[in-house]
């Protein structure tokens, strides 16, 4: 027994040491730790910012004492719940996740409690961090705010600008147009084998039909004509709710959504004969959107749900289909399947059925857009109010078989 315990206790130790040597292999060979500087674009935040003269702070909250629209748009979007976005949130709490994951839900180094000067050895997961004397808690909870983008070395970025305004403006367009957008919305990289960015929203646009005609902000930001507040002259603007999904953060949200599809569908006769077989196509167009749908975050897929019932609500016969990418995320993050719409692309989804029975019936469609599974949700401890999906179309149609 004695003999037993000692084995274990040789084979613990041989285990422990192999992974010190993993880990801490530059100590066992006694090579220096390096500070690498931070390169790459998506490990870069914001510098900390003075809050510009004529303001009272960084926080699109002050921001909406004058500019009251916008700021009630903003509330609406899901830039605004960026940070607090319970998907997000359960993905940061894994040992997996390495700080630079929040860098594009909280851009601006005011939003961060630690700087991150470099990286031991160029080792992601060995940030050198330091406390940040202009963290403010409130701020970060906006996530994506005003400041966000219209704030850079210490003064106020406008399209336009304005000599009206009660703060000085600095005119870029440049600094403001679809590139902005871009340095979050095309994260592309195998961060290490098991996490995987993948984001590639930009690289879909630029290889679509709208590349050079249209624009991130074409969509995403509509043209209007407004004041910019109360007892301005009007002038030309853009709406800032950044209406995509439609899929809220929250159930007590009712964010915008853009139309990207469009639904094309057979006729269904209001009589059948006995023996007759039921044929049924529905299709959807990718018809307005300039990159693939769905785009972005690949957990989010659509279902196609064609269901055949009687009058009594018995399901006869179903067929599902299925819009998305599919994944395996361990041992090695690796993408299995992709058959996302891509720009004015086209897919029949098909329904056939015989008919040997009289009476009433039903054939029931829907299209869902869903941000992840029920089980991906349950994983992550996501609670109800998160909604996982909504309906984008749905159509009945009854007819009697005789």
């Amino acid at each position: 027994m004695i003999k037993k315990y000692a084995l274990l206790t040789l084979a613990f130790l041989i285990f422990s040491a192999a992974i010190y040597f993993v880990l801490e292999k530059n100590k066992v060979f006694n090579e220096p730790e390096v500070i690498l500087p931070l390169t790459k674009s998506w490990e870069k935040v914001v510098p900390n910012q003075q809050v510009p003269h004529g303001l009272v702070s960084l926080k699109s909250e002050d921001c909406g004492t004058c500019h009251k629209e916008y700021y009630a748009e903003w509330k609406t979007s899901t830039h605004a719940q960026a940070w607090v976005d319970q998907q997000f949130q359960a993905e940061l709490k894994k040992e997996s996740s390495p700080f630079m994951c929040i860098n594009c839900h909280i851009p601006l180094q005011n939003q961060q409690e630690f700087i991150v000067k470099g990286l031991i050895n160029g080792d992601i997961y060995k940030p050198v961090k330091e406390k940040n004397p202009l963290f403010d808690s409130e701020l970060q909870k906006e996530g994506i705010n005003c400041a966000s983008c219209h704030v850079r070395n210490n003064v106020i970025i406008g399209a336009s600008g304005s000599t009206l305004a009660p703060h000085p403006v600095k005119k870029d367009p440049i600094h403001l147009s679809e590139t902005l957008c871009i340095s979050c919305h095309n994260a592309n990289a195998v961060v290490t084998p098991t996490l995987a960015c993948t984001f590639q929203t930009g690289d879909e646009w630029k290889a679509g039909p709208f590349y050079g005609k249209k624009n991130c902000i074409s969509c995403h930001m509509p043209e209007t004509h407004r004041s910019l507040m109360e007892g301005f002259p009007a002038k030309k603007s853009h709406f800032h709710n950044f209406p995509a999904s439609g899929i809220p953060k929250h159930d007590t949200l009712k964010p915008a959504m853009l139309k990207s599809l469009e639904f094309y569908s057979t006729n269904v006769k209001k009589s059948y004969k006995l023996s007759d077989s039921l044929k049924f196509s529905l299709t959807l167009k990718n018809e307005h959107a300039g990159h693939r749908v769905p785009s972005g975050d690949p957990e989010r897929f659509m279902l196609i749900d064609l269901v055949l019932k009687t009058s009594e609500g018995k399901i006869i016969a179903k067929t599902q289909g299925r819009v998305g990418e599919s994944w395996e995320w361990y041992p090695l993050a690796k993408k299995l399947s992709d058959n996302n719409l891509n720009p004015g692309e086209a897919r029949s989804y098909n329904f056939k059925q015989l008919l040997n029975a009289k009476g009433k019936y039903t054939l029931e469609t829907k299209v869902t857009k869903h941000r992840m599974t029920e089980e991906a949700a349950k994983y992550n401890k996501i609670d109800n109010s998160y909604p996982r999906s909504i309906s984008i179309y749905e159509k009945k149609y009854e007819f009697e078989v005789k």
